[in-house]
């Protein structure tokens, strides 16, 4: 066949050389105002500007109205309640992948695994003796000294609710041994289904590493895991845009059950040495371990992630504010196979603020009937805090029977005094919360600087969750599962 003039045009052009393309100089991104974060849907200013407004109609409402009702308060909260509910519908799904993609990454190193491992578990079983060992002292040589003896109507059993009478009976019920073998039963689900309908986290936890660790590389369940995985950074990305809405909501309710009235001597001894010895480790101690290791500043660190702990002290409880902890450590750079891996693992066994309330809880107790308590006492209250700490699940208030259990083993018998305790947990415990999400956060940047983490993630990416690409096109290329 002839050539036309056409084909030879085409034949000559695919023959010549492509043209030298300059290259073109990349152009810095153009600079933010300084407004474009407070404007950002879900920001840490957003967040602070709810809580401190809710705080301030809460506060306002509780001084001028002698007796809010019920049905206002249930109301108000429904909107928080909703978020709240959201929040842990994904935790699960969270946790389980996370925690499988995790174990993946690190079945690729052949020595940043284990490391990871050992240096995470030592970290919070450090910082858990630290927190437990300043309250015990604390206690015993400043705040129980201030704390006085309650009149016979205080004390008197007449006076417990039926709440609190019915968590009594539940921690008179439990023994030391039995919250022992309790906690290592729990490891180890005796049936996963079971597990996963009751949010049985650490089973759930054990679980996963074991399904994580027997993967094969490229199989169809861990493709099936990354694409849940990518499902649930959409939507936890939508609910941390009404972070604000929900943390306005979740407050505001809870402050009309606050009567100021009632804040007797004893009960503002309680409240001001839990909250003075949680902003000793908050604020002195694990920002001086980060320091010593990390070589940057600890105050800026923290209020970079301001979002994790205002949203933990607004739901009060580590695990429904698990996905906006996992997110704030991944903007703060750190590799998202440490994250994956200690923030879950953190949010149940990384206890502090309960440790640390631990010890001040159960001298109330035994202060308020004139119970001295010895040198022994207190090294059981220690032992008994550390297990107890552990054992902890990350839902509100769930430290009560285990203070009783505390109590009882030192011979210390539950009061009407306790209803003072139940009345108040709900508020000391978004403190406690907060510190615990706090110390997860600090852990992460410290493990990824002992370890050295960075380095070898930057080698093994063939798996991606990252959170910043949520709104990117979902294509993968041709070295990605």
């Amino acid at each position: 066949m002839e050539k036309t003039g056409k084909d030879d045009i085409q034949e000559t052009r695919s023959q010549s050389p492509p043209p030298t393309s300059t290259p073109i100089p990349s152009e810095a991104p153009p600079k933010r105002p300084w407004w474009a974060s407070i404007k950002e849907p879900g920001s840490a200013f957003q967040i602070v500007i709810a809580a401190l407004l809710a705080i301030a109609i809460g506060l306002t409402v509780t001084s001028t109205v002698d007796k809010i009702p019920d049905a206002a308060r249930a109301i108000l909260g429904i909107p928080g309640v909703l978020w709240l509910r959201s929040l842990r519908a994904v935790v699960l799904p969270l946790i389980v992948t996370s925690m499988i993609l995790a174990v993946q990454r690190l079945k690729d190193m052949t020595k940043g695994g284990p490391i990871l491992a050992k240096w995470t578990i030592t970290y919070f079983v450090g910082t858990t003796f630290i927190a437990i060992f300043h309250s015990a002292l604390l206690t015993g040589l400043v705040w129980s000294k201030l704390m006085t003896i309650a009149d016979e109507d205080s004390l008197s059993v007449d006076g417990l609710s039926s709440q609190s009478e019915t968590i009594s009976e539940t921690g008179q019920a439990s023994t030391v041994y039995g919250v022992v073998v309790q906690m290592f039963e729990s490891f180890i689900p005796q049936n996963v289904v079971f597990a996963l309908a009751n949010d049985n986290l650490l089973a759930i936890v054990i679980t996963s590493i074991v399904v994580g660790y027997l993967l094969n590389p490229g199989s169809a369940i861990l493709r099936a895991v990354q694409e849940i995985e990518t499902l649930i950074v959409v939507v936890i990305t939508f609910l941390i845009k009404l972070a604000p809405i929900g943390v306005f909501f979740l407050i505001l309710p809870n402050l009309f059950r606050l009567d100021i009235s009632d804040v007797g001597f004893n009960l503002a001894i309680l409240i001001a040495g839990s909250l003075a010895m949680m902003a000793l480790h908050t604020f002195i101690i694990l920002p001086a371990i980060y320091l010593f290791v990390c070589r940057s500043n600890p105050w800026a660190y923290w209020f970079k992630n301001s979002k994790a702990w205002i949203t933990a002290w607004g739901t009060a409880s580590s695990a429904a504010t698990l996905p906006v902890t996992i997110k704030c450590c991944l903007e703060r750079g750190i590799p998202d196979t440490v994250v994956k891996f200690l923030v879950p693992l953190g949010c149940l066994i990384n206890m502090d603020g309960t440790a640390i309330y631990f010890p001040i809880c159960v001298v109330f107790l035994a202060a308020t009937q004139g119970h001295v308590l010895s040198v022994v006492d207190y090294i059981i209250i220690s032992l008994l805090s550390t297990l107890a700490s552990i054992g902890t699940a990350p839902i509100p208030s769930s430290s009560l029977v285990l203070t009783v259990m505390i109590a009882n083993s030192i011979n210390v018998p539950v009061t009407g005094m306790f209803a003072v305790v139940v009345a108040i947990d709900w508020f000391l415990d978004r403190f406690r919360t907060a510190l615990n999400v706090s110390g997860d956060m600090f852990a992460a940047a410290v493990v990824t600087k002992i370890t050295g983490m960075k380095e070898i993630i930057e080698e093994d990416s063939s798996i991606d969750g990252d959170y910043d690409r949520v709104n990117e096109p979902m294509v993968r290329g041709p070295n990605q599962v």
